[in-house]
């Protein structure tokens, strides 16, 4: 049997010429508009051309932008762009690139700027002398307040930054882990607790979200008194006890931080400034002190309050160590979020034998 074509009625075997154009045409035919390697090639090349323009237009040396990667010439650039907009150029701000190095020397810890939805604005050039990370290394790390503290206290940070947020001008501190370089962690053994105070301000009025900034210092909590920059010494004061806490000299810098002059201590006991609530706590201190009784350097500090000649009291860190027949005590000031972190890390006290 012949099968005839449909369209002229020739035998199939006899003629193929007649069959649609549209079935003679190749894959290729059909997709004139693919992708071709020198293509991708010519927009990785003007990717890279776009990336070296917004590069050179950055505030860093010529050294420092060799060495950014593309991911931190974008997260640079994106802290640029914010900064640009919190800050326009008829607006200084009052914390910004200009400070020098100097100056931020002398601070005892490295600034931020945040923008009301918590990002990245300003990051103090000192911040690697607190981090071990520098800038660029710490935007590495996201560009939100939040990618750079321990996740775990997340939730209490936004609320005390809404709180700021709806209160202008009032001062928020919270404290956190921040992260590190590795060096940093394998040198500390772990982060660096940092507090942050600060409060949201105007820039413009009317204020509105995109005219406001959270301006703050991020001072790091030491965990000795030797291992403190030489700024934050003016939080410290030392005392000399007998071995039974009686007061026999304290510096002369205790006048400012709880108002007493050094003739009102000598001959008391360092128990009459305690907090009732505390005295445990600094008794298991006292013990492990004077009878050598305690582990490690962590046996030696508490973080107690003692009453101010104002009659308030005064959150104060204490490392105490023995020195033959005395009790010398290193003081530190804290604010109450920093009282409040250490003292839940803080062993308990132990019972009286």
């Amino acid at each position: 049997m012949t099968i005839f074509c449909s369209h002229c009625h020739r035998p199939l075997q006899a003629e193929m010429s007649c069959l649609p154009t549209r079935a003679k045409q190749t894959p290729s035919a059909s997709r004139p508009f693919r992708s071709t390697k020198s293509a991708s090639k010519a927009r990785r090349d003007q990717i890279n051309a776009e990336l070296q323009a917004l590069r050179s237009l950055l505030p860093i040396s010529a050294q420092e932008k060799e060495r950014l990667s593309y991911l931190h010439t974008m997260a640079l650039v994106c802290l640029q762009l914010r900064g640009s907009q919190l800050f326009p150029p008829g607006l200084a701000p009052p914390a910004g690139p200009a400070l020098g190095t100097e100056l931020l020397s002398l601070l005892p810890g490295f600034l931020l700027v945040l923008s009301a939805d918590n990002k990245l604005v300003y990051i103090s050039e000192n911040v690697a002398q607190v981090l071990g990370l520098s800038v660029v290394e710490l935007l590495a790390q996201g560009d939100t307040v939040f990618d750079i503290l321990d996740g775990q206290v997340g939730e209490d940070v936004h609320k005390k930054l809404l709180l700021a947020q709806e209160e202008l001008g009032r001062e928020v501190t919270f404290v956190s882990e921040m992260r590190t370089s590795k060096a940093f962690r394998l040198q500390h053994g772990g982060n660096r607790v940092v507090a942050v105070c600060g409060r949201f301000v105007a820039l413009c009025c009317p204020p509105s979200p995109s005219t406001t900034a959270f301006l703050a210092l991020c001072t790091p909590i030491v965990q000795s008194p030797t291992d403190g920059e030489p700024a934050s010494q003016d939080d410290i004061f030392q005392s000399m006890h007998l071995l039974d806490m009686t007061f026999i000299d304290v510096t002369e810098s205790v006048t400012y931080h709880l108002g007493y002059h050094r003739e009102e201590l000598v001959g008391q006991s360092w128990y009459n400034l305690l907090h009732p609530e505390d005295a445990d706590l600094a008794a298991a201190q006292h013990r492990a002190v004077a009878l050598g009784a305690g582990a490690g350097p962590a046996a030696g500090t508490a973080v107690l309050r003692v009453l101010r000649k104002d009659r308030a009291w005064t959150w104060l860190r204490v490392w105490a160590r023995r020195d033959g027949g005395c009790i010398t005590c290193t003081c530190r000031c804290l604010r109450e979020e920093e009282a409040a972190h250490l003292r839940a890390r803080q062993p308990r006290a132990a019972a009286p034998p």
